[in-house]
C-alpha cells in the first residue's frame, strides 16, 4: 500500500493534469473569494439579517471559523510544516494571482468552510446542506489551483467541521447559564 503522501502527489498530479476548461477561471476566483474568510463573513451578514435560527447560525458559524483559523494557522500548520506543492508544472490559467506563502497543512480554507458550514447547520440544518457544496467546491478550488494536496483539504475540513461541533459544548452552557439567570435571548 503506497504511502499517504505518496497517494496524495498522485491525486495532486492527477488533478492538475485535468484539461483546461471554462470552469479554471470560476474554481480559481472561489478560491480567491474565501480569502480571509471573506465569502463566509458576506454569507454571515446576509443570513443575520434573517433573524432566528439564521442569525444565530450565522454567529455560531462566524464564531468556529475564527477558532478555526486560529488553530490552523497559529498552531497545526507550524507543528506539521508540510510545504505546498510545486507549481512548476501547473497551467497558468490555473494559478492564482499571489501565490499563498503559508505553509499548507492543513488547509485554512476548507477549515473555514467547514467549520462555518458546520456551525450554521447546528442551527439550521437545512441551510447547512444548502451550503456544503460551496464549502466543499473551496476545498477541491484549493487542489484545482495548485496550493494544496487533496489531504490539506481533507484535514481542513475535518479541523473546522470538529471545532463546530466542539464549540456547540460551550455554547449549550452558555445557554443554559442564561436560562438559569431568567435572560431571554
Amino acid at each position: 500500500m503506497p504511502h499517504p503522501r505518496h497517494l496524495d502527489a498522485r491525486l495532486h498530479a492527477w488533478v492538475g493534469g485535468l484539461p483546461t476548461t471554462p470552469a479554471d477561471r470560476w474554481l480559481r476566483r472561489l478560491s480567491t473569494a474565501a480569502d480571509h474568510g471573506k465569502l463566509w463573513l458576506l454569507l454571515a451578514l446576509l443570513l443575520g439579517s434573517r433573524g432566528g435560527r439564521l442569525r444565530r447560525g450565522a454567529l455560531r458559524g462566524t464564531v468556529a471559523m475564527g477558532l478555526t483559523s486560529a488553530l490552523v494557522n497559529a498552531v497545526l500548520k507550524p507543528l506539521f510544516g508540510r510545504v505546498r506543492p510545486d507549481l512548476a508544472n501547473l497551467r497558468t490559467e490555473r494559478r492564482l494571482h499571489r501565490e499563498p506563502g503559508s505553509l499548507s497543512f492543513p488547509s485554512g480554507h476548507s477549515g473555514s468552510a467547514a467549520a462555518f458550514v458546520t456551525g450554521l447547520a447546528l442551527e439550521s440544518p437545512a441551510t447547512g446542506a444548502a451550503l456544503a457544496p460551496l464549502a466543499l467546491g473551496i476545498g477541491y478550488s484549493r487542489v484545482h489551483v495548485g496550493v494544496h494536496y487533496p489531504g490539506d483539504v481533507l484535514a481542513g475540513l475535518a479541523v473546522g467541521g470538529a471545532v463546530a461541533i466542539s464549540a456547540q459544548r460551550g455554547w449549550r452552557l452558555r445557554d443554559a447559564r442564561s436560562a438559569r439567570s431568567g435572560r431571554r435571548r
